[in-house]
């Protein structure tokens, strides 16, 4: 096991909206020095709802992953998919936008 990169106390972060199954999603991404993704929160638009806490604890559990050395890329794509391969939960749509974005 790998040491774990934190990230700085004062850093800049992007965020943006997405839709996954009906309902509207707020991630927000903070990356590395050299670009990489460092941690991702998640929430849903109804505060404390199951979809919110799911998705918080998805972003949670992926930014100490992310943050141990786990590939972003890896854990994209072991997210479960629909038939044509669309992300089917809140974290997976985040991680696919977010891999459009240069």
């Amino acid at each position: 096991m790998t040491d774990r990169q934190r990230l700085p106390n004062r850093r800049a972060s992007e965020t943006l909206t997405l839709e996954c199954g009906g309902l509207r999603y707020t991630a927000t991404v903070s990356r590395f020095d050299d670009g990489r993704i460092g941690e991702l929160f998640l929430s849903n638009h109804k505060n404390n709802s199951s979809a919110d806490t799911a998705a918080r604890d998805a972003a949670i559990t992926c930014s100490i992953a992310l943050q141990f050395g786990a590939d972003v890329e890896t854990i994209r794509k072991a997210l479960c998919r629909d038939s044509h391969g669309n992300a089917s939960g809140p974290l997976g749509v985040a991680l696919d936008t977010l891999a459009d974005v240069p």
